[in-house]
Formats: structure tokens, C-alpha cells, sequence
């Protein structure tokens, strides 16, 4: 996947800037961005703060390591469950 030019805590700012009374062409003409990119920002991080946003990323972060242990204890678990069935 392409990486984006702008971070995150840039694409908040660019989409803030239409509150301040510009209007969307010309905010993607200055930051050369296509309206649908525009758009696609604007669904994705609508009403979001740059601290905000931090927070999401932390708990996304945590929620995949808690996915990981689980995997890691289900594998185990199966493990043992075929240990045990072969020695009945």
C-alpha cells in the first residue's frame, strides 16, 4: 500500500481548515489533494483531535498485542488438548 504523503495529525488540520470558511476546491488545490482523497479523509477522521487520534492508535496497538497473546494461548491450548487425547 502507497504511503501517504501527509501524517495524520496533517490530514486533521487540512480537513479543519473548510471550518474556517474555504471551501473544499481550494483547500485540495493548495495541499494538491484530489476531492475524492479529500472525501475519503473527511469519513475517516470527521470530528477527530490530534489527541485523539494518539489515544486510537494506542489502543489499537494494545488491542493487536491482546489479539496475539490470545492466538499464542490458543495454540497452546490445542496443543495440550492433542497431547492429552493421544495418551487416553
Amino acid at each position: 500500500m502507497k504511503k501517504s504523503r501527509f501524517t495524520e495529525p496533517q490530514i486533521i488540520k487540512i480537513l479543519s481548515e473548510q471550518e474556517s470558511g474555504r471551501t473544499v476546491a481550494e483547500i485540495c488545490r493548495t495541499h494538491g489533494v484530489s476531492l475524492p482523497t479529500y472525501y475519503s479523509w473527511k469519513s475517516k477522521y470527521i470530528g477527530m483531535q490530534a489527541n485523539q487520534l494518539k489515544k486510537m492508535k494506542e489502543l489499537e496497538s494494545e488491542l493487536n498485542q491482546i489479539k496475539r497473546m490470545y492466538a499464542d494461548l490458543a495454540l497452546e491450548d490445542n496443543a495440550l488438548k492433542n497431547l492429552i487425547e493421544k495418551k487416553l
